[in-house]
């Protein structure tokens, strides 16, 4: 019986044979005969996204933490200056700032030959899947002209889902210029957007804070018979972004201003119809107590239990913070014991830490050992900063006794794995009694 490859296998065996080539800068051979490999679908595009990975991720990204949260640009970039800056040697900051302008310039070199050579040499018939692959390969490598003729001789092939994949991406680097650009060219490739497509290009203009675009973007979908009208999703991006810029100026008419902005969405999206989730109220709770309008911030909680829209760990952590900041602890534990006896969520390390400082400020040392004890018991470690100041808060009060117990340890072990987890640091340093944690706790 002859041994072959299993089909599920096969084409990441041969993607890695034809990465090794991109590796090593090696020409793709045209010797090869036609039918000695059967490229797939799967094997294309498994190929162009090990490109991407190898040749345009940082080195800062590497061992990252697989999170949903993602910190975006705050303004838009200008990628004339930045190749100025690359070619003179100049301090370069942003996310460009950290690639290696080799595997850079290499990678969409590469992924374009290989593009053809499959196509040329085995009569590979490209699809939907492999072009959008492709463009994406080169929208995160920033190369916006050699984009906009890959999709021109791929017309057939470009779809509205993948020109709004492209604005994503663009979006989340920081080119909102160039997405805006790439979304008015859907017309040139026969494309029609979509309420998706329109959310995509709002959402890119908001992360650079380019409100006007956006807000402009916003009136013609409202304008009446447009078949793209708004939804909630559309309000909810401007509100979330109106909140999440308020405080990033030390203006205090612009904060005012676009939290007064945020409600007045709000209230214009109840006008026609639309229900909001909970995610709208968690931005506009947020923004509300960032600028101490607890007021508001609580008619919005009533609101939400009388439409039905049960709260979450986010929505009572805003009110936590807030407490917290202002000295009102009481407030603050009340919120607390609210979503853990409502069951509105399992309350973490995020909940506890503002109420174990401000006690900690406020001399309530045994309170805060006791709310310690109880998030240790609820399955979270504490932060290092946050348990040394608990420390030193108990050695100054003369409560040192409390940490010879059990707990003590726990946290101490606790701290310690997630330093070897994050950090990845060596077992021989691990040695007994972790003289470099004695320092800090």
């Amino acid at each position: 019986m002859i041994a072959t490859t299993p089909p599920r296998h096969y084409h990441k065996h041969l993607a890695n044979q034809a990465l090794v080539l991109v590796i090593k800068d090696i020409p793709f051979p045209f010797h090869i005969p036609p039918t000695a490999h059967q490229w797939t679908n799967d094997a294309v595009t498994h190929l162009l996204r090990s490109i991407s990975r190898y040749t345009l991720q940082s080195p800062r990204s590497i061992a990252r933490q697989n999170t949903f949260r993602h910190r975006s640009p705050l303004r838009q970039r200008n990628l004339n200056l930045e190749h100025h800056k690359l070619h003179n040697n100049t301090l370069l900051l942003g996310p460009a700032a950290h690639r290696d302008p080799l595997k850079a310039q290499l990678g969409p070199t590469k992924a374009l030959e290989f593009f053809h050579w499959v196509q040329a040499r085995f009569s590979f018939c490209h699809s939907e899947t492999t072009c959008r692959e492709m463009a994406c390969l080169l929208a995160r490598a920033n190369q916006i002209k050699p984009l906009w003729d890959f999709l021109k001789q791929n017309q057939p092939d470009v779809t509205t889902a993948t020109v709004t994949c492209l604005v994503k991406l663009l979006g989340e680097q920081g080119l909102a210029n160039e997405a805006m650009l790439t979304f008015y060219r859907m017309k040139q490739f026969r494309c029609k957007p979509d309420v998706h497509s329109y959310n995509t290009l709002i959402l890119a203009l908001c992360r650079v804070g380019n409100f006007t675009k956006a807000r402009f973007f916003l009136e013609q979908m409202e304008l009446p018979g447009f078949r793209c009208p708004p939804d909630t999703f559309t309000y909810t991006i401007l509100i979330t972004s109106y909140c999440r810029h308020g405080m990033l100026t030390g203006c205090r008419k612009a904060t005012r201003r676009r939290i007064y902005e945020a409600n007045r969405l709000f209230r214009l999206m109840l006008f026609k119809g639309l229900v909001p989730d909970v995610v709208t109220y968690n931005a506009l709770i947020d923004g509300c107590c960032k600028t101490y309008r607890v007021g508001r911030a609580l008619e919005l909680l009533d609101d939400m239990k009388r439409r039905g829209i049960v709260p979450n760990r986010v929505t009572y952590g805003s009110f936590i913070r807030y407490f917290s900041t202002v000295n009102e602890i009481d407030k603050g534990v009340e919120m607390l014991r609210d979503m853990q006896r409502l069951g509105h969520g399992v309350p973490s390390s995020s909940c506890y830490t503002p109420i174990i400082h401000a006690l900690c400020e406020g001399g309530r040392v045994v309170e805060a050992w006791r709310f310690v004890v109880e998030l240790v018991e609820g399955g979270s470690v504490p932060r290092e900063y946050t348990y040394r100041l608990v420390c030193d808060a108990l050695r100054g009060a003369g409560e040192s006794g409390l940490l010879d117990g059990e707990v003590h340890q726990r946290i101490k072990d606790g701290i310690w794995d997630r330093y070897r987890s994050m950090m990845k640091v060596k077992p021989i340093m691990a040695r007994k009694g972790y003289p470099e944690m004695e320092e800090r706790i």
